[in-house]
């Protein structure tokens, strides 16, 4: 039989006044890294540290965009957070040499499945599908350091329909993004075409179709999405 050959692109993202686009290797998250969300999920912040879970890449949706509600669900919740891309990686890093990893940043949405969130956490179940369907990672455009800093406090929020829904600020991060790496890279080689999710504040909820959401980063950008029906 012959062998089929066929090319993949990688999942990439625009990268503000460049033509050139960042291609995306790996989606990695991070979940309870704000107290107040944490709390609202009916757990302790001090007793439950911050952990790490993953996306597909092929999650990734550029914004502003359309996004099919997902099937399997009836409760698709929002969570607006910082997303951190590299450049560059490692093991076993230390604060130093991850914010040197660091390209730039852009706002995320991890969209979730929070009934099947649930079922899995009451189960002792992977998240797998409750965190990793189909265009369940909107992301802005990438907004490099050099540009935008590294920033490390200002405002974080999310509106759906005009309303404001979550509002933090990311100097209430419980591990800050160089602790994030540090830690993430004593468990996996970082490398150039990483993206990190660095956790949500508090404010998570149910999004229906037709709902329209803005979600900002004072400094770095912002995301637009619209939610639409299933799929027949």
């Amino acid at each position: 039989m012959d062998e089929m050959l066929f090319e993949v692109k990688p999942p990439a993202l625009p990268v503000r006044g460049e033509r050139a686009h960042f291609p995306v290797r790996r989606i990695y998250c991070v979940g309870r890294n704000y107290a107040d969300h944490a709390r609202e999920m009916g757990l302790d912040p001090a007793v439950e540290a911050p952990f790490f879970f993953s996306k597909p890449a092929d999650a990734l949706v550029r914004s502003p965009a359309v996004v099919v509600y997902p099937p399997a669900t009836s409760d698709l919740q929002h969570e607006v957070e910082l997303v951190v891309a590299l450049q560059g990686g490692g093991r076993d890093l230390d604060a130093g040499r991850a914010r040197a990893c660091i390209y730039g940043y852009a706002v995320g949405l991890d969209l979730t499945r929070r009934d099947l969130q649930r079922t899995a956490r009451d189960k002792g179940q992977p998240w797998d599908m409750a965190k990793g369907f189909d265009q369940s990672a909107p992301v802005s455009e990438l907004v490099p350091a050099g540009e935008c800093g590294h920033p490390r406090d200002g405002r974080i929020e999310l509106v759906v329909n005009g309303v404001l829904r979550q509002s933090g600020d990311l100097s209430d991060m419980i591990l800050d993004v160089e602790e994030l790496l540090v830690r993430l890279s004593r468990l996996v080689e970082l490398r150039a075409g990483d993206l990190l999710f660095t956790g949500t504040p508090a404010g998570v909820a149910a999004l229906h179709p037709g709902d329209r959401v803005t979600a900002r980063v004072d400094g770095v950008a912002a995301l637009e999405v619209q939610i639409s029906p299933p799929l027949a």
